[in-house]
């Protein structure tokens, strides 16, 4: 048996957690918890130099209330001594700083009824479903909108035949958990070339949506999305690709955007070898956040390394060691 080999591909295994900055903890904790059903998992303040380090931004005093839903996790982050940038106002679903987390749900018209009786902005206009002879996604029912900070979060609800098999157990909750984190990119290949061949990702699926139900899901006239879904190999939280073909690309990220903005999300991606990917990542002239590889030894934090990258468009990516 060549084990060795095989086990030596350098891969993001797993999505630990999605990170997002917020405003204010607080209200973001109300709200994840009391209107899409999060558990509080811990709160905790770090002000430590390698953490300011890992993410980039000098002396920041930084809040992080971890919650989870299923499975899954976010964490919030409230940079408690500096000033965060907001979200463009007039944000849309093209923009390449577009990232939306998928809450999976049990019943949309149920979940969507209890989700209206919060604060939300809606993107889509109500519920959608696409339709059947989409092979990828026919009867999926999706609804997206905004959190009180601007975030992009969708509902999502698989018909039987569609999503993976956890989302089809037999519950009485009403919120699942989180099926993927979707972006807004320029160029599929060029994300491909990231996601794929660098950090090991596997192609799930690809789809065309468009059409009068992805115009009115995304609140863009005319709207046309190549769709490319890709998941760790370990499975669980996925991430998809969105490239607009119409109404075509949208504003690109700032340069100048750092960590502590609100717009900032970042996928936590768990990586078996962090020192041979930065290598790989910085041969292959990969922008990075953090200086080098930040080693944590006795922190609070759950992981033991970590180092702060961006894809071709200027997402974050948090790759770290368990």
């Amino acid at each position: 048996m060549n084990t060795f080999s095989h086990t030596h591909t350098v891969q993001g295994q797993k999505i630990r957690a999605i990170g997002l900055t917020v405003v204010n903890c607080d209200r973001s904790l109300n709200f994840y918890t009391q209107a899409l059903g999060f558990e509080l998992v811990s709160d905790i303040t770090v002000a430590q130099k390698d953490y300011s380090d890992l993410e980039g931004v000098i002396d920041a005093e930084i809040r992080i209330v971890t919650l989870c839903l299923g499975d899954e996790i976010i964490e919030l982050m409230e940079y408690r001594n500096i000033d965060s940038r907001p979200i463009p106002s007039d944000s849309r679903s093209n923009d390449l700083w577009f990232q939306h987390l998928a809450i999976v749900v049990s019943d949309m018209d149920r979940a969507y009824a209890h989700l209206s009786s919060f604060p939300i902005q809606p993107i889509s206009s109500a519920p959608q479903t696409i339709p059947a002879d989409n092979q990828a996604s026919g009867g999926v029912r999706a609804f997206k909108f905004k959190d009180p900070d601007g975030h992009d979060l969708e509902l999502i609800w698989f018909p039987s035949d569609k999503g993976q098999d956890k989302w089809h157990q037999n519950t009485n909750r009403l919120f699942l958990g989180i099926d993927h984190s979707a972006i807004a990119i320029s160029h599929t290949e060029q994300s491909l070339h990231f996601y794929r061949d660098l950090l090991g990702m596997q192609v799930d699926s690809h789809s065309l949506n468009w059409r009068a139900t992805q115009a009115r899901m995304d609140n863009l006239p005319g709207a046309e999305v190549q769709i490319t879904a890709l998941r760790p190999t370990q499975g669980g939280v996925g991430i998809e690709l969105l490239d607009y073909i119409l109404p075509g690309k949208g504003r690109p990220i700032p340069s100048d955007w750092k960590s502590c903005d609100v717009a900032n999300v970042q996928i936590q991606l768990v990586v078996n070898d962090l020192e041979s990917l930065v290598d790989k990542l910085r041969r292959n002239q990969v922008q990075f956040l953090s200086p080098q590889i930040i080693e944590f030894r006795d922190s609070l934090l759950p992981y033991r390394q970590g180092c702060l990258v961006k894809d071709p468009d200027g997402h974050a990516i948090l790759l770290i060691t368990e």
